[in-house]
Formats: C-alpha cells, structure tokens, sequence
C-alpha cells in the first residue's frame, strides 16, 4: 500500500513509517510547511499530491494544558484540519484512518468505556479532538475508521517512559498521581494496528469496517504502576530508576483536567478488524531497551 500519513515527528507518525516500510508499504509522512492543519487548503493539495491508496490522519495539536489558553489554535488543527484530511480521502476516494483520543469522555465511568457511550470531554483538547471525529465522520464516514487511542508512549518524542527515565537519572523518588487509571499503549503496537485496519479498508468496503473503534493495549495501570514498571525495566538493563512516591491528582493540579478513568474497552475493534493489541508489560520492555541501548 501507499499510505499518506500527516504529520512528521509524532510517535504514531515515526511508527507508522518505522512498521510500514518494514512490511514494505510506503509510508509517505508530511507536515509543515507543506501540509498544515491549520490551513485547509494545504492539506487537501499535499494530500492529492501523495496520491496515496489510504490515508492515516496522525497530526494533531496535542498540547492538553496549552490547549487551554490556545482554544482556537487547537480547533482549527484538531477539529477543522481533521475535517480538511477527511475531505482530501474524499475527493481522492481512498480510506482513512482517524487517529482520536480517550480525553473524548469525562473520565467518571467505573469501567472501560465502549465506542457507544456518551462523550462529555472536560477540557479543550478533548473538545477539539471530538470535534475533529465529528468531521471526519460527516465528510467522509462512509469510508473512514476513528480510532481512539490512550496513554501513548514510544522510543519516539516526549513521552511518559522517557520523561520518568529522565527524572530518575538525577533523584532517588518520585512523585507519580495513582487515581488515574488507563491503557499504556506503544505507539508501535498503534501503528501495526493502524496498517492492518488501512488494509482492510482498502481491500473491503465491508460498512461494519468503518465508524469509530477502540484500540489500546490489554492491561491496565494507574500512572504510578506504570512508573514503577518503567524503572524495574529499566534497573534490569542498569538503567536509572528511582522509587515512586504514590500521590493523587489533586496534588498535582493542572490546567486541564485529566480523566480519571482512560480505559477503552477493545473488543470491537479485535471482533470487526481482528487487531487486538499485546500486553503493555511486553511492548514497554521492548521500549525501554531500545532507549537504554540507544543511551549508551
């Protein structure tokens, strides 16, 4: 396949490109200048330019506490620029893929959330991103697949796993909030996902392909789990690791609030695209030896 990816330096977009020429697609990423969210007219001539057999609408302002005081920034990129890409896959009549968030929904839920429950995102970027996936949908639903992802983290950019190997290289604790619950999802594992959901489209014009779909990693974890995961990987391979001071959301305030719960029920997406995503316990040890082997 020829696959349009926007963006060029997100960890879905360096995974995509990564996981796609190594199955021998062609992964064609583009930012800016060329293509910018911000500018609908950008996207829709990079796009058609690429002739590409799907599209992967990976770039997104995902700045969740900026996104506060940038609200318009963050709806032009977010929720009209998604609206440009799903209207450049429609004039080119190839599939895309939509790329979306958990922030989507109000975190209140006691257990994962489905594609069918009410949204209610608590912030902008949740907003944002929800007016994005309304877009896509009303301009080119009829051949698009949304997928809400959570928790992302990658060898690639700033991350989660980067920023707690980061910290522990130079204090002996720290402080984590443990009443937030979720997916911890490797944007490998997403891009893998995202290629196999492209190739059904392209190959099926099955209507139960298409629509909004949930896709993170078996296994869940508070934030605090995950850092403690994140340093006996990395104290393993001698890497640095600190101990992890267990405290709640309130005593990290934040512009933005984030969701309590992030967790995204996947059955779906495994039982209409047969991609079901491993355990994060396997992919984040994958990752921290790729950042330590690549440390030393």
């Amino acid at each position: 396949m020829r696959i349009a990816v926007t963006g060029q330096a997100g960890q879905v977009v360096t995974s995509l490109v990564e996981r796609g020429n190594a199955a021998g697609h062609v992964v064609i990423a583009i930012g800016r200048p060329e293509l910018d969210l911000a500018d609908p007219a950008s996207v829709v001539r990079a796009l058609e330019a690429a002739a590409p057999d799907a599209i992967v609408s990976a770039a997104a302002y995902t700045a969740v506490d900026k996104a506060e005081t940038e609200s318009e920034l963050a709806y032009a990129v977010n929720g009209a620029g998604a609206g440009a890409v799903a209207q450049a896959a429609s004039a080119l009549d190839v599939p895309l893929v939509h790329v979306s968030t958990d922030y989507v929904f109000d975190g209140l839920a006691g257990r994962p959330y489905g594609e069918s429950d009410p949204t209610g995102p608590t912030g902008v970027y949740g907003a944002s991103k929800l007016a994005g996936e309304q877009a896509v949908l009303a301009t080119h639903g009829n051949n698009s697949a949304i997928v809400r992802v959570a928790w992302v983290y990658s060898p690639f950019g700033a991350n989660f796993v980067k920023t707690m190997l980061r910290l522990a290289a130079d204090r002996d604790e720290v402080s984590v909030v443990a009443d937030q619950v979720g997916n911890p999802t490797c944007a490998l594992d997403i891009a893998d996902g995202i290629l196999s959901i492209a190739s059904n489209l392209v190959c099926d014009s099955n209507p139960a392909l298409r629509g909004v779909f949930h896709m993170t990693a078996q296994g869940e974890a508070n934030w605090a789990d995950f850092a403690e995961a994140i340093f006996a990987a990395s104290a393993k391979r001698g890497g640095p690791w600190a101990s992890v001071r267990r405290i709640g959301t309130a005593d990290y305030p934040t512009p933005a609030t984030r969701p309590a719960n992030s967790r995204l029920d996947c059955g779906l997406i495994a039982r209409v695209h047969g991609v079901a995503l491993q355990n994060w316990h396997g992919s984040l040890d994958l990752v921290i030896a790729r950042l330590i082997t690549a440390a030393n």
